[in-house]
């Protein structure tokens, strides 16, 4: 993993996600980051369907 990451990792983890209280492999940290990104646009976008109706 590249120096930066390692650093900024617990930092974004702390700030921008909160913490699932499991120890993730990579694959499973990046799918719990997309995810996370995603839920709330997929769900502003159904509500916005809905809206506009």
């Amino acid at each position: 993993m590249p120096l930066v990451w390692t650093r900024s990792s617990p930092a974004v983890n702390s700030v921008i996600f909160r913490s699932s209280g499991q120890n993730l492999t990579t694959a499973g940290t990046y799918i719990e980051m997309t995810s996370r990104l995603l839920e709330p646009t997929l769900l502003a976008l159904a509500i916005r369907g809905r809206i506009k109706r």
